[in-house]
């Protein structure tokens, strides 16, 4: 129809004429409809062929929308990412790497949801988040997770005689006010077996649901703060830039509490190539933290 003559369209498409020929003869036979009729020697479209034109155009049309849709996919140009963390992380750390994260990708959409630990693995076990950022779980058949063996730190005033100590101890601390999560968190029962283990005095002055709030407390000169490694990067960043506690250090505790931290994805499907690109990324900002907070004293 567009040619003009089945000829022409036979060398526009680089077939033989009566291959196009057959072609009609065989749509008019499936569509049970007359596409063309004979007029002084000329095929001629009935009205039902313009018809047929314009839907086919609009399919065809959708189809290249598709195609460049799917290439967008392809390259990390479009796409969603549903991601579930920690209070911890979603503070500054989620967001500070998807903003690096999605910079040159503006059209990938974003929801970010702040989660415990527990629910983040029911979100992800019940495949409604492309990738949760949670304290490690348990193994579970309905996950995948990446975990990460990272360790608590001490955050102390830095005009304390403690913050010229390279790491922390229970023996420095003894009856030193402290400011730590909830009694059930991991992180509190491992502090407390640590100083009953030291014999010295545990003096929790300050109970916490989160530990971003323990920073204002030991920036006031009241406690120091046993704390994960993440939010303590994240005050040592703010202090660098003048826009976090400025008199707080952050050190190292000795013995090691434990602080495992993990990357979880659905088993049961796969994930987006954007996904799984930002389960690489955010691997990599995780490592940078363990090198900047654990592998020498942070200040």
């Amino acid at each position: 129809m567009r040619s003009g003559s089945i000829s022409e369209a036979a060398r526009t498409l680089g077939r033989t004429q009566p291959a196009v020929s057959s072609t009609i003869a065989g749509l008019e036979t499936e569509l049970e409809l007359k596409l063309f009729v004979r007029e002084q020697g000329r095929l001629v479209p009935t009205p039902e062929a313009e018809f047929f034109l314009e839907e086919a155009e609009a399919i065809l049309k959708r189809l290249e929308i598709s195609k460049r849709t799917l290439r967008g996919l392809a390259n990390r140009e479009h796409g969603q990412l549903r991601i579930a963390g920690i209070p911890e992380a979603t503070v500054d750390f989620l967001p500070n790497s998807l903003s690096q994260f999605v910079a040159d990708k503006p059209s990938v959409k974003v929801a970010l949801a702040s989660r415990t630990s527990a629910e983040i693995e029911e979100l992800i076990a019940a495949q409604q988040f492309d990738i949760g950022f949670a304290e490690t779980p348990r193994a579970r058949n309905s996950f995948d997770q990446i975990d990460f063996d990272l360790e608590c730190m001490c955050a102390i005033p830095a005009t304390d005689p403690l913050a010229s100590k390279e790491v922390i101890t229970p023996a420095e601390l003894d009856g030193y006010p402290l400011a730590l999560l909830h009694s059930e968190h991991r992180s509190h029962k491992q502090t407390l077996a640590r100083f009953r283990d030291a014999g010295v005095r545990f003096n929790q002055r300050f109970e916490l649901q989160t530990a971003w709030p323990g920073l204002r407390f030991v920036e006031a000169g009241l406690c120091a703060l046993i704390c994960d490694v993440i939010t303590a990067y994240n005050a040592q960043e703010k202090g660098r830039l003048g826009m976090g506690p400025p008199m707080i250090v952050f050190r190292p505790f000795r013995p090691r509490i434990q602080n495992g931290l993990s990357i979880l994805t659905p088993a049961h499907r796969p994930i987006s190539i954007v996904a799984k690109d930002f389960c690489d990324f955010l691997a990599a900002e995780v490592e940078t933290i363990r090198a900047a907070m654990i592998r020498r004293p942070a200040a």
